[in-house]
């Protein structure tokens, strides 16, 4: 699983290293290196190849009649590249999603177990400045998906 957080330069081309520990749980999990590369509103997102065709077969059974659908999926969609880390594990952004979250010199990777997401670091610093913020909160409604029916019985 994809954990913790790094933070790496972005060379003249856009690329950077991939931690270790990720091309490792590509490799041992995946058996392949390949991720797509797509973009939320805040950050990019990085899907193994395995990961993102669960994505779009739950994206085929969304009733595309819906505006919400067609629009939800043009920008999910429409920026998502597949991405392959080269020989030396570098990974190449494209220049398009690069501009979408501001990326000039450094990006955060953060794990998020089934991919990972790419931050601009001042981006990922608000965010957590929010979360941090709001994290009793976040608990209150975290929580209830985290403890099992026994343990709510049991009071834990």
């Amino acid at each position: 699983m994809f954990r913790g957080k790094f933070k790496h330069n972005l060379d003249s081309k856009g690329r950077f290293s991939l931690p270790s520990k990720f091309r490792e749980v590509l490799r041992v999990k995946y058996g392949s290196e390949t991720l797509v590369v797509t973009n939320y509103p805040d950050c990019l997102v990085a899907y193994p190849w395995e990961e993102w065709k669960k994505i779009e077969e739950k994206l085929l059974k969304l009733p595309w009649e819906m505006p919400e659908v067609r629009e939800y999926l043009r920008y999910f969609l429409g920026s998502a590249e597949e991405c392959q880390p080269d020989r030396q594990g570098r990974l190449l952004l494209p220049q398009s999603l690069r501009e979408e979250i501001g990326l000039e010199k450094e990006v955060v990777l953060l794990g998020m177990l089934n991919h990972f997401e790419i931050w601009n670091p001042k981006d990922l610093e608000e965010k957590f400045r929010q979360t941090k913020q709001n994290f009793t909160q976040l608990m209150k409604v975290i929580n209830p998906y985290l403890t099992s029916v026994q343990e709510q019985r049991a009071g834990l």
